[in-house]
């Protein structure tokens, strides 16, 4: 089961990909630029979801080892994706469990300060602000800044000067859920490290579609949804905790994640042992025999188109149409301050939002809209011509 690492964080040189609809299991009636919300189903991976849930029907079939084998396997393709072991890999069921697992495995003292920023999904604010009441540390919010000159630019820095000798976390996602503004992880890593602060990411929107590399960016636990970017099923995800976490505690205890667990005949021989790494995280039931190979196709898709020739694809799909979207008053933030894959929408004053949904409806065009964006999400199914039917919505 062992499968060898592949560095691909080579962004300079993205291999162009060709529109690749064919893969999914997508309508052509509808022009989806929402996979921020929910990514289309890929074939292979509903292929492979139909023959799992099959294998249920003849239960003696299932042997000891399938609890453990595939498991192995999504895990190593996971680390492969992000560049690390699959030892600081855990299988989770949603974001708050692996939030709540790197929470509960953070020590805070009276005082201290858990960093987070302005607007983000709640699955990364809920856990802090309940570790910081029940250890009288407190959250501290960075806000976004007003205007919209050099905005992300401009954000970034509010965060480095918020950090100091009082943070003890900073929890925030690479990109942000609204809008895709990017954050500087390599900046914010330098100076949670001068002040011995944990970084905890949320990589849901990001992880899959954007390049990621543990080995660069260094955080102390990245945590991911799986039915977005990773182009998974619901209700299951993936975790890296670094070797801080390998003495943790986790919220539940089940029976797979000790020690020598393989062996049916002694699992009432009760081990206080944990099985190495970031194993003792994983959920209980982890090697869910649908659900898991179908996540572990849709990463083993992704391991082969690559994450920054994603970024390419939807850079050149969208680039024309994001012009004249600020060519009629729009803001998108700078191109270096945003992922392509994901990216907000700002309406000019003289724009009428309702008027705006009108014609999306009209023309089938399915979006998200988050605080004040409309929020753009595409991906490989999506073309030009899409973003030229966007675009006639505004004008």
């Amino acid at each position: 089961m062992k499968r060898k690492i592949r560095l691909f964080l080579n962004t300079k040189n993205p291999v162009m990909l060709s529109n690749q609809k064919q893969l999914f299991s997508i309508s052509d009636d509808v022009i989806y630029l929402n996979g921020a919300y929910m990514s289309p189903q890929l074939k292979s991976v509903e292929e492979i979801g139909i023959s799992s849930l099959k294998q249920k029907g003849d239960p003696a079939a299932i042997l000891p080892k399938h609890f453990f084998e595939q498991r192995a396997i999504l895990k190593q393709c996971f680390a492969e994706l992000i560049n690390t072991s699959a030892l600081n890999i855990a299988i989770i069921p949603s974001v708050s469990y692996g939030i709540a697992n790197a929470a509960n495995n953070v020590l805070l003292q009276k005082g201290d300060e858990i960093l987070l920023v302005d607007e983000q999904f709640p699955s990364n604010v809920y856990a802090w602000n309940h570790v910081a009441e029940k250890n009288n540390a407190h959250t501290k919010i960075v806000l976004h800044p007003s205007g919209t000159t050099n905005r992300a630019k401009k954000w970034n820095e509010l965060i480095l000067n918020a950090i100091s000798n009082k943070t003890a976390v900073v929890a925030m996602p690479h990109a942000h859920w609204a809008d895709g503004t990017l954050f500087d992880l390599k900046a914010i890593r330098e100076k949670t490290n001068l002040v011995g602060a944990k970084l905890i990411i949320d990589g849901t929107q990001s992880v899959g579609a954007l390049p990621f590399d543990v080995n660069e960016l260094q955080p102390d636990a990245l945590i991911c949804g799986g039915y977005k970017w990773l182009m998974g099923p619901y209700s299951l995800g993936v975790a890296y905790y670094n070797e801080s976490f390998f003495e943790g505690t986790p919220i539940e205890h089940n029976w797979m994640n000790r020690y020598e667990s393989e062996n049916f005949a002694k699992l009432v021989d009760y081990q206080d042992q944990y099985k190495p790494g970031a194993e003792r995280f994983s959920v209980g039931e982890s090697s869910n025999f649908v659900l898991t190979p179908m996540l572990t196709r849709a990463i083993e898709q992704l391991l082969e188109w690559k994450p920054e020739s994603i970024q390419e694809y939807c850079h050149e799909i969208s680039k024309n149409a994001i012009s004249k979207l600020r060519d009629l008053g729009c803001f998108i933030e700078d191109d270096d301050f945003r992922t392509k894959h994901l990216f907000g929408i700002y309406l000019a004053d003289h724009m009428n939002m309702s008027m705006i949904k009108k014609k999306m409806a009209e023309n089938n065009i399915i979006v998200s809209f988050r605080g004040n964006a409309i929020r753009i999400s595409p991906h490989l199914y999506n073309t030009k011509e899409d973003f030229e039917t966007l675009v006639r919505c505004f004008e």
